[in-house]
């Protein structure tokens, strides 16, 4: 039961925000009584932290299957971007948004890991792009990696509509790509910019 709950509260957190699903909503939404969430989760603080680990459990199985599709450095980006926009799609308003405006301490929390995923997963992408030629070789990797990862964290922080973070998110990804771009790089996301992610 516990998993259900943790499941259930973390689709409608994304979906709806974190601020307005209530206790009474997930338990009217599972067909139990809030005394029966209460009895696994003192307060609603704890059950957004345990439903923000299953999400960053759910980004590392996507990161995880996308490496072992054997994509080239580019293709993994644009596949990234898609599956996020997936994991969120139909999310009216941006839950890192949210977090740092309602829920600052598990916000804090949150950007923590946050921080540690991506900036793992920017720096294997950059490695992966200059051995397969698409990527500068000369590029400064750790500057590149926290470069990328301040304006995603900035987009995603102070976009109030889901929407619109996506529009931007796509917008700093091909910034990001021409940046560390070899001519076959330029030419390989020029491909995907022909299929935007809707």
């Amino acid at each position: 039961m516990k998993e259900q709950i943790i499941s259930k509260a973390k689709t409608m957190f994304l979906k709806l925000g974190f601020k307005s699903v209530t206790m009474d909503d997930i338990a009217s939404e599972i067909g139990i009584s809030k005394k029966t969430i209460y009895k696994y989760f003192s307060n609603k603080d704890i059950l957004i932290d345990c439903s923000i680990e299953l999400a960053h459990g759910e980004v590392q199985e996507i990161i995880a299957k996308i490496e072992a599709q054997n994509l080239n450095a580019i293709e993994d980006n644009f596949e990234m971007k898609r599956m996020f926009r997936e994991m969120f799609k139909g999310a009216d308003t941006s839950p890192l948004y949210q977090l740092k405006k309602h829920y600052p301490d598990i916000y804090e929390k949150v950007n923590i890991v946050q921080i540690d995923i991506l900036s793992n997963c920017f720096r294997k992408n950059i490695i992966k792009g200059i051995k397969e030629g698409l990527y500068r070789a000369e590029v400064d990797i750790d500057e590149y990696v926290k470069f990328y990862q301040i304006l995603i964290f900035d987009i995603n922080e102070n976009s109030l509509l889901e929407k619109d973070s996506h529009i931007l998110g796509q917008k700093a990804l091909e910034y990001h790509i021409r940046a560390l771009a070899t001519l076959a790089g330029i030419i390989e996301l020029e491909k995907h910019l022909k299929n935007p992610i809707i």
